[in-house]
């Protein structure tokens, strides 16, 4: 039996636009090659600093493109080296394996269906230090799929302003939305004052391009600057320079639209199954992204069969679990379900029947 993974929290290959990526690289060569195919400017390719600067509104001084966002999460990991950070529970595992391995005290506050408990976040704040950063994913968050409510958005970033609080939003997912009105970023309703957007062409585009964006303060800016000249001297520009001219051909829109029908029917399937496969469990309910959150009657432990990210990776209880709805094909998605079920019920069989029936002493 071929496993069916519902682990994997990549673009089907069906969304990467494969033959219009390799047309777009050959003309970035073809036009710019001699500055593409050499040593940069770390802040990224300048044309693509530019269109991410105009997006935001700001000056491309402040734009810092890096080999994926998760590149520049991991300079600020190292700008604040041994500091506290608040973090969503449950939260991306990376980000919290590159804070653990830079001695970075995190501190998580628990989310509901409406995302981050700003109780929690207030009492936590009281409870230690001041911390170097708040990092959320307020949009199809990994793992949850949760989105932040805007009353919540609004309360977060006056609760920043309050306590002159840097935020790190990481919005990787926040385009891609099947449904439902795109709410403001927490960049947007704070001006940029007290929130670091954090974005990725990964999910939009093409993950192999690695070009992913940081729109920063000018004086933290330098110092990221600083710590990337350091570590790679310039970074990948001919991704970025292909990524520029797929925007300036004018396909981002028309390739975000096609991606976003692709996964909905994924995400539609995923639900359809849960409903039908698993009516004693609860889960996330997202308008986009990729990750659906289980939370399961008992812990599952392993499902032959199907590949799962368990909740515990990301801070969650035993009983949880990320499935991702991305990867694989609405006929899979369905039958991994299936099959999760399956193990899922064979495991309470097992509980109900008692220690005897598992073999061991009583």
């Amino acid at each position: 039996m071929e496993t069916i993974s519902l682990a994997r929290g990549v673009p089907a290959p069906e969304c990467i636009p494969v033959e219009e990526l390799a047309d777009c690289a050959r003309a970035a060569v073809q036009r710019d090659g001699t500055t593409v195919l050499s040593y940069g400017p770390v802040g990224g390719y300048q044309p693509l600093r530019e269109w991410i600067a105009e997006r935001h509104g700001v000056e491309p001084s402040r734009v810092l493109v890096t080999n994926g966002s998760l590149q520049g999460l991991a300079f600020l990991a190292d700008r604040f080296a041994g500091a506290r950070v608040v973090v969503e529970q449950p939260t991306y595992d990376r980000p919290l394996k590159l804070l653990a391995a830079r001695g970075v005290d995190v501190t998580a506050v628990p989310m509901d269906d409406d995302g981050l408990d700003l109780d929690a976040l207030a009492k936590a704040l009281d409870a230690g230090p001041k911390p170097a950063f708040v990092y959320t994913i307020p949009t199809f968050q990994n793992p949850s799929g949760r989105t932040l409510g805007v009353e919540r958005r609004k309360q977060l970033v006056e609760i920043a302003r309050e306590r002159d609080l840097l935020v790190l939003e990481d919005d990787p997912y926040g385009l891609v939305r099947f449904e439902g009105d795109r709410p403001p970023t927490l960049f947007e309703l704070d001006g940029g004052e007290q929130v670091v957007y954090s974005s990725s062409f990964s999910k939009t585009i093409a993950p192999g391009l690695r070009v992913g964006y940081f729109v920063l303060p000018q004086a933290l800016d330098a110092e990221l600057e600083a710590l990337a000249v350091s570590t790679y001297i310039t970074p990948v520009l001919l991704g970025q320079a292909t990524v520029f001219e797929f925007l300036r051909r004018g396909n981002f829109e028309p390739n975000l639209e096609r991606v976003r029908e692709l996964l909905r029917a994924r995400r539609d399937a995923m639900i359809d199954a849960l409903e039908q496969e698993l009516p004693s469990a609860t889960w996330s309910r997202p308008q986009g992204g990729y990750f659906v959150w289980l939370e399961l009657p008992q812990e599952v432990g392993d499902a032959p069969g199907v590949a799962f990210v368990p909740g515990t990776d990301f801070g969650g209880a035993p009983n949880t679990v990320r499935l991702a709805f991305s990867y694989v094909s609405p006929d899979e998605i369905r039958e991994g379900v299936r099959r999760l079920s399956a193990a899922v019920s064979a495991r309470g069989e097992v509980a109900a029947a008692g220690p005897a029936s598992r073999g061991y002493a009583t």
